[in-house]
């Protein structure tokens, strides 16, 4: 006996019966074995391989030796050996299982190619847009050449991690979620970090699985292209240089989001479910390469705001907007409702910057300031621009409908006004029924035709003036025409006063340059002794006939390089002369041509034929030289 009872005081370390200070021992000395200062096991990992045994009686001991602190009070006040040998096994125990959680992340990632992810990430977003005739010039320059416009998905080249391994993904709603890890390795995780948390060592545990799998998310930026920049370095780029980044931000934050982020998440969770509370290990993941992902997109909404930015900023605008429901299932947690914060406040910030671009534009449109007329009365580089530019407007008309709440205000383009302009009496369309949008539109369109009527003065032929208006307005129409979308927001009757306008244009024309020629071919004044005899002047018939050719071959000289670009305007301009100018010659040629032929030199006066004439007229407005030898036939 030991000289003690059943009910005398015992020693913590005496209370641990035989067997179990047994098994104490054994884990100890299992612990000491995979000691990482020992030689002999610092480059072996437990988990690796097939053979399944060692990791699982590892565990196991860890197990035993942390029941047993916690429930001997001699690890703590009893047995100095007791004491010393449990606490230096879980410490070293600690350490291994720190690295084998570290090395399982590492080694036994998943590898996928990014790229394969991303029609994946794209699934929702509809924001590709593709034009090949939109010609969008500098509102500063008046003699440069058009540039074209393309709003569409860039075509990156291919980043891979590795071989693809896309069988594994689930959908919820557009999230698709993949496998990051082997479902044994995330079981061996979840077993390591039930045992480092319940020691007391979550936070290391998190540490390094925030680290590790951080790494893996920054790998995959830079395969998608994203890169570390500050607010001030994203707003010193040029636009160009970061319309390309805008595109690639897009399609890269669609990936992050729905593919990256979500699967982070998954992965979180069922490693940790149940351990640690607010998301932490998560937390330690994206939190820092999400406000970097969103520091982006945050210059852009604080940055200079100018006409040429709007489409891309929609884009962004809409990208965002769409993502916002994701970004709120995936970072739900009370450590992460920042980040939704922060994207719905760009959101916000990227709304207002586009409400102040559309005014900046039309303020820009009203005092575009080129003074050198455009060559041959053709159409204005400002006039397209600015009708690809509401164009482009009408293929963002669902989000702008909710972003354009307020219509133009007039009181603001008054005489007085810091803007110094004055306009026209406006004869727009009643708003009743009318969308703050297509007000907006209207509103461009109208102090369009109000520069452009300004820069007709600039001609000093009223003829070219009004073909100048003519090509336009003309032009203003029919791209009105050819959107669906515009034609609605416009409206019908605003069009038809448009249409009107340019007809009248283009009467007037007629009138400055053909009343004056016709006037050639009338009677008065050729019969001698008044208008009722029958006998006529020769010699001012003779006149008469050299003066309409003079007249006609400078029209045809001067207007054969004026330009109208629209092909069948074109030839309607033409019929029109031709009907007003061809009987006119014919009945003239009727009644007197045989007082010339007689005469001496008669080809001088009598030089053309109506065909001569017709032929002629289809050189005009080409905006080219007329042949060098005119269209002369025999006769």
């Amino acid at each position: 006996m030991d000289g003690s009872d059943g009910n005398s005081t015992r020693s913590p370390a005496a209370a641990l019966a035989p067997t179990q200070t047994g098994e104490l021992e054994a884990a100890e000395q299992l612990i000491l074995r995979w000691d990482q200062t020992a030689s002999s096991s610092r480059d072996r990992m437990m988990f690796d391989g097939g053979d399944r045994s060692e990791a699982e009686r590892y565990l196991g001991a860890v197990d035993v030796i942390r029941r047993a602190i916690r429930d001997s009070p001699a690890t703590a006040t009893g047995s100095p050996r007791k004491s010393l040998t449990a606490g230096s096994a879980m410490q070293i125990a600690m350490v291994r299982l720190e690295d084998e959680f570290r090395h399982i992340l590492v080694s036994r990632a998943n590898a996928f190619e990014i790229e394969s992810l991303a029609d994946l990430g794209s699934l929702s977003l509809s924001l590709s847009r593709s034009r090949s005739d939109d010609m969008m010039p500098d509102l500063s320059e008046a003699d440069h050449e058009d540039e074209s416009i393309h709003l569409r998905r860039s075509e990156g080249s291919s980043s891979s991690l590795g071989s693809s391994n896309m069988t594994n993904y689930r959908s919820t709603s557009f999230i698709h979620e993949i496998d990051l890890l082997p479902l044994d390795a995330v079981e061996d995780l979840r077993r390591i970090a039930e045992q480092m948390i319940a020691a007391g060592h979550g936070r290391e545990c998190f540490q390094v699985y925030g680290s590790a799998r951080k790494s893996a998310v920054e790998l995959c930026f830079r395969c998608l292209g994203i890169e570390r920049l500050s607010i001030g370095e994203v707003q010193r780029l040029e636009w160009d240089v970061l319309e390309s980044k805008i595109r690639r931000w897009i399609r890269a934050a669609k990936v992050c989001v729905r593919i990256i982020f979500s699967s982070e998440r998954r992965l979180s969770d069922r490693i940790f479910e149940g351990l640690a509370g607010e998301d932490v290990p998560f937390v330690e993941v994206v939190k820092g390469v999400a406000v970097q992902l969103l520091s982006f997109a945050e210059a852009i909404s604080i940055g200079h705001r100018s006409p040429e930015k709007l489409f891309k900023i929609l884009d962004l605008h809409d990208a965002l907007s769409d993502l916002l429901p994701d970004f709120a299932i995936i970072f739900q947690s009370r450590s992460l409702e920042s980040i939704s914060t922060q994207v719905q406040e760009i959101i916000a910030r990227l709304a207002e910057a586009v409400r102040g671009i559309l005014s900046e534009f039309e303020n820009a449109v009203l005092r575009e300031p080129s003074k050198v007329p455009v060559p041959g009365g053709t159409i204005h580089p400002l006039t397209r621009y600015v009708m690809n530019y509401i164009d482009f407007i009408a293929d963002y008309k669902q989000t702008l409908l909710q972003l354009i709440v307020s219509r133009p205000s007039a009181k603001s383009w008054l005489p007085g006004d810091d803007h110094g302009v004055v306009l026209p009496e406006m004869d727009l369309p009643e708003p009743e029924n009318q969308s703050p949008l297509a007000s907006h539109l209207i509103w461009i369109i109208f102090i369009l035709q109000f520069n452009i009527e300004n820069k007709a003065q600039l001609y000093k032929d009223a003829a070219l003036s009004n073909l100048f208006l003519m090509n336009n307005l003309h032009y203003i129409v029919q791209k009105v025409k050819a959107s669906l979308e515009l034609q609605q927001m416009i409206g019908g009757d605003y069009l038809r006063k448009l249409t009107a306008k340019y007809r009248q244009l283009a009467t007037s024309y007629e009138r400055a340059t053909w009343v004056k020629i016709l006037q050639y071919l009338r009677d008065e004044g050729l019969h001698v002794g008044g208008s009722f005899s029958s006998a006529v002047s020769k010699s001012t018939l003779r006149e008469r006939f050299k003066a309409f050719n003079a007249a006609f071959e400078e029209v045809h000289r001067i207007q054969a390089m004026w330009s109208v670009p629209d092909s069948q305007l074109r030839e309607e301009l033409r019929i029109s002369i031709s009907e007003k100018l061809l009987p006119a010659y014919r009945s003239f040629l009727g009644r007197f041509r045989h007082h010339i032929e007689g005469g001496r030199h008669h080809e001088m006066y009598v030089k053309y034929s109506a065909e001569d004439l017709e032929t002629a007229l289809s050189d005009f407005f080409e905006g080219c030289p007329p042949p060098l030898h005119g269209r002369r036939k025999s006769h």
